[in-house]
């Protein structure tokens, strides 16, 4: 992969764009209604006590199910792994590994430059329902600091590098691995909308294109290649 400048810092100014409309206007601007739309939507639902759906919202925020969002991420990746030979399934684990440290670095980057820091909407508007409050069952339903969404993120940071290294339509299954896994969190209030839509997006379109648009990852993954050991062949 050639260095593509131009897309790189197109990118990072839709980037900075995205997130200053958001942190620079007065309580952020148009931003806050869609927040509080969206949450009082789903929040509607608890309030009521509609049973089905508080269990859903405890389920799919339960720290146990974010095991099955590793397991949909680790499905797609073998779906290619095991058309591969012996190389290409050392490329395809060394592209997680690579992929693995991008998101830690890019994550780490975001939440200590990102100068915000806010409560999730469960905990910052008055008079709400939790679902922890109905059910006294183990789920994430609140944050004190939920800016940016660092879950979101790092399935953002998978389907990009699912674009890269698998295609277009890898990349469009982990999209709806993205949704079906960090919007359960916005559903039950542990994060705002904006959380994702602006923290974790801005975060990898600033960071995403100095790693999968420049040679950068393709050296990691040729030098992790050189001198990580290799598993014996046992035929």
């Amino acid at each position: 992969m050639k260095t593509r400048i131009p897309l790189i810092l197109l990118l990072n100014v839709a980037g900075f764009a995205l997130f200053l409309s958001w942190y620079l206007m007065p309580n952020h601007g148009f931003w806050f209604p869609v927040d509080s739309a969206i949450f009082h939507f789903f929040n509607h639902g608890v309030a009521e006590e509609n049973r089905a759906y508080v269990w859903f919202l405890a389920i799919t925020n339960n720290r146990a199910f974010d095991g099955f969002s590793l397991l949909a991420m680790g499905g797609l990746m073998l779906s290619f792994w095991l058309k591969e030979q012996s190389a290409g399934r050392r490329r395809i684990m060394i592209i997680g590994l690579v992929m693995l440290l991008s998101a830690v670095i890019v994550n780490q980057l975001a939440q200590h430059l990102m100068p915000v820091k806010r409560a999730s909407p469960s905990l910052f508007f008055p008079d709400v329902q939790r679902v922890s409050d109905l059910l006294h069952i183990s789920t994430k339903d609140a944050s004190k600091d939920s800016f940016p969404g660092d879950h979101g993120m790092m399935l953002l940071i998978f389907a990009t590098f699912m674009w890269r290294y698998f295609g277009q339509k890898a990349a469009l299954v982990a999209l709806i691995i993205f949704v079906v896994f960090a919007f359960p969190r916005v559903m039950i209030g542990a994060h705002w909308f904006t959380d994702i839509a602006v923290g974790s997006l801005t975060a990898v379109l600033i960071g995403m294109p100095w790693i999968l648009l420049t040679p950068l990852s393709d050296k990691t993954i040729a030098l992790f290649d050189c001198h990580l050991p290799t598993v014996p062949n046992k035929n």
